[in-house]
């Protein structure tokens, strides 16, 4: 058996999950799962169908952007993967989809505004966008300038704080301490987007959330100060 077994069964879990909640058309996106003992994470292999797709099928690649194991060609958003991987320590897990609603934000250039308390439970502020790319950035190392708009675009921002980010013209990258966690921001974020979209329907002057509010609705799920949710002694009895 091999030692990453257990890593590619994890990517594996998280990729399949991205069709079943609607995240995902055609091959398009893509899930990797860090290991960071051993300087690998595994990832997607590139354009396979979700339905055909097995563990093993999982690529395992190290940060110097070689393939460690596997058969396939990883996918070929990898370079992306591995720049924030590299970039943000605190995170076990990258997602990248292009469901609908967060997409059309995205190719508007458009961040996602935070309107209410469900886009509080997960962002301390706005769904940031990055700038558009340089064609310098897009003729070169596409993948990997990718990355950097997107580190960029964070600044000096918590990466937990902000766990995702809309890349100009393209689609969001979710992440999180678990690639399980980077899921369900994914999800999250598309849910953020529909609802928001609706709400400028009818309020198109609509103000952002009150201060207090947003901070109430972040602080009371992250933080020393968290109280949302079970101790760990308690889900795992």
């Amino acid at each position: 058996m091999s030692v990453y077994t257990e890593l590619k069964r994890e990517a594996y879990e998280a990729n399949v999950s991205l069709p079943r909640h609607g995240l995902i058309n055609l091959t398009f996106g893509n899930a990797s799962a860090v290991d960071r003992a051993r300087g690998v994470f595994a990832i997607k292999p590139s354009g396979v169908d979700y339905t055909a797709m097995t563990v093993e099928d999982m690529v395992i690649v190290d940060f110097d952007g070689k393939r460690v194991e596997g058969t396939l060609n990883p996918s070929s958003d990898t370079p992306t993967h591995r720049r924030l991987l590299m970039a943000f320590e605190e995170i076990g897990g990258v997602v990248h989809t292009h469901s609908s609603h967060a997409t059309a934000f995205a190719q508007a250039g458009m961040p996602i505004p935070i309107f209410g308390t469900t886009h509080a439970d997960y962002f301390n502020g706005d769904i940031p966008v990055t700038r558009k790319m340089t064609a310098e950035e897009i003729g070169t190392a596409y993948e990997w300038e990718t990355g950097n708009v997107i580190v960029e675009c964070l600044g000096n921002a918590d990466p937990l704080d902000f766990p995702g980010v809309l890349v100009n013209r393209h689609a969001p990258f979710t992440w999180g301490k678990t690639v399980a966690k980077a899921v369900e921001v994914a999800v999250a974020v598309e849910c953020i987007a529909h609802m928001a979209m609706m709400s400028l329907q009818l309020a198109p002057k609509l103000p952002q959330i009150e201060p207090e509010l947003l901070a109430k609705h972040f602080k009371r799920k992250h933080g020393p100060g968290a109280y949302y949710g079970q101790s760990d002694a308690k889900t795992k009895s």
